[in-house]
């Protein structure tokens, strides 16, 4: 069992036969009355987020996701194909569950499955991935405004923000969380 204090960002528990994320929370104590948690939740099945307060007393139980790290092999129309990196068994799954979150994954890369008493609900790509940009406008010489960024397209079809610097054929290095730029590789 977890309580309104052990609420932090990314902590998942079971309410009203649900499984839900906390993804924002905030302890307030008032002037007057009793403190309590004021939380952003995700329902990690349909996505659907809400706002909910916590007084101190409430009691949760934790749910257990399970993470496992597959490979991404390829797409076949709807399909998202995963290969277990210890057993080799293959799953798909579906384009719907997998959302926008092989945005910046190549084939090959290997991802987290997020799963809750067997079923797929989500996946984690991987933290930080380095990625080759195939179109951007070229950078001029002396265009060295402070902080001034352009659109490129990267290696998978995505769009991100990088330096005027850099240009096509550069390899840089992307944080899948923020989806920006971090640095050339």
């Amino acid at each position: 069992m977890i309580t309104s204090g052990d609420l932090r960002n990314g902590v998942t528990f079971e309410m009203d036969n649900v499984v839900w994320q906390i993804d924002e929370f905030q302890h307030v104590k008032p002037g007057k009355g009793a403190a309590f948690v004021r939380t952003k939740i995700k329902n990690v099945i349909t996505g659907a987020t809400v706002e909910r307060s916590f007084n101190p007393t409430d009691k949760m139980p934790k749910a257990r996701i399970d993470r496992r790290d597959m490979q991404y092999l390829y797409s076949d129309d709807d399909l998202y194909y995963f290969m277990d990196v210890e057993t080799y068994d293959q799953m798909p799954i579906s384009a719907e569950t997998i959302g926008d979150a092989l945005k910046f994954v190549k084939e090959n890369d290997v991802c987290k499955i997020l799963s809750f008493k067997g079923n797929v609900f989500g996946i984690e790509p991987p933290i930080f991935v380095e990625l080759e940009v195939t179109e951007t406008e070229p950078g001029f010489k002396g265009d060295t405004a402070t902080g001034a960024v352009k659109p490129a397209t990267v290696e998978t079809g995505a769009m991100v923000k990088v330096p005027l610097f850099i240009n096509i054929g550069d390899k840089i290095r992307i944080d899948t969380r923020t989806e920006e730029y971090m640095e050339r590789a």
